[in-house]
């Protein structure tokens, strides 16, 4: 229960923040199954008191090795309400395809850029305790589409 409101939560937010933004999310569904286009939802759980590292990590250097890999970042996001507001970072990325994700997933792991900045990011210690992902895809009836 507990996710299925959160990711009520953050598809709420995708689709606020690309109304805001005047972002065209095309999402019919006839495109999207012509695309096989997907998304992945990702929570992490920082170890405590490591969330601004995990946050500077991600600004300073994720963003940019996942766009070299083929991702396309979507939106970020951290709750308001304690006590997941002190150890959590929700996000969203797009990918062509479930073959595509693995792909770029693969590299991305590979990259000496990300081994670099995962070891100096780390030299006081792990600053991430959990991994979720999530595939997902709107429905027919979704708001994002």
């Amino acid at each position: 229960m507990k996710m299925t409101v959160r990711l009520a939560a953050v598809a709420m937010a995708v689709f606020i923040s690309g109304f805001l933004s005047g972002r065209n999310f095309d999402f019919t569904i006839n495109a999207h199954a012509q695309s096989n286009k997907v998304f992945e939802l990702r929570t992490y759980t920082a170890a405590e008191g490591k969330l601004p590292n995990l946050l500077a990590r991600f600004r300073d250097h994720t963003m940019t090795l996942f766009e070299k890999h083929g991702m396309t970042n979507v939106g970020y996001w951290v709750p308001q309400d304690s006590p997941n507001s002190e150890n959590t970072l929700i996000y969203l990325l797009e990918h062509s395809s479930r073959q595509a994700a693995q792909k770029s997933w693969t590299g991305f792991r590979a990259d000496a850029e990300w081994s670099r900045v995962m070891i100096e990011s780390e030299a006081a210690g792990s600053i991430v305790s959990n991994i979720e992902s999530v595939f997902i895809e709107p429905t027919n009836f979704s708001p994002i589409r």
